[in-house]
């Protein structure tokens, strides 16, 4: 676990949301800390149609706002505009507040993290940071979570659409890729879980394989 701020009670927490595993856990485990998240933030292509991670549509990340009863802040940009937007977004929103990432453990992430929003006057929560990668599969399913892997890598064409169990876990293993797709390898769509008050429909979800 990573926690940087100098507000005890922060103004306003938000989660850095990709629609994804990670995020949906860091999510969790911010209600776990602070007893609420306020709001998820997602960046999106220039376009502002499709995610910037994951290539989900805004209306699949909308549907996971409602069923997670918060509201969603977003932001537009170039890969070359990321951080200029971003940090215009958090300046703007939330200053004096606090951001729950889902990072696990390269440091080049959290390094970049901590400095964006230091910058703005934003605390920084890392809930995944230092955790094995293995058990933080583990520990979204055993706390009831439900994804699908939406977008692959070519080459691992047989992980596409399947649910995130244990028996995806053991899939990964035989690939001999990084487990929680760290690398790119795979991406997820979280539709169902204890942060949710509902799940959220999956069928018009598409399905990806990346060059």
């Amino acid at each position: 676990m990573y926690l940087r701020t100098t507000r005890e009670h922060p103004a306003v927490i938000f989660s850095s949301w990709s629609g994804g595993k990670d995020s949906a856990l860091a999510y969790y485990f911010a209600v776990q800390m602070f007893g609420k998240v306020d709001c998820i933030f997602t960046m999106f292509s220039e376009n502002c149609d499709r995610t910037r991670g994951h290539g989900l549509k805004p209306e699949h990340i909308q549907m996971q706002a409602e069923s997670l009863g918060v509201g969603l802040v977003f932001g537009c940009a170039s890969w070359e505009k990321y951080e200029d937007v971003f940090s215009a977004v958090i300046s703007s929103r939330f200053t004096n507040g606090l951001g729950v990432f889902g990072d696990i453990d390269i440091q080049e992430h959290l390094d970049w993290v901590v400095r964006v929003c230091e910058l703005n006057n934003v605390g920084v929560f890392e809930p995944l940071w230092g955790m094995d990668r293995e058990e933080v599969l583990h520990k979204f399913i055993e706390l009831g979570f439900k994804a699908k892997v939406i977008r692959v890598k070519r080459g691992y064409e047989e992980l596409l659409g399947r649910e995130v169990d244990e028996d995806f876990i053991m899939a990964v293993k035989k690939l001999k890729i990084d487990i929680c797709g760290e690398h790119g390898e795979y991406h997820t769509f979280v539709y169902d879980g204890p942060i949710f008050k509902f799940p959220v429909p999956t069928g018009d979800l598409e399905y990806e394989v990346q060059a």
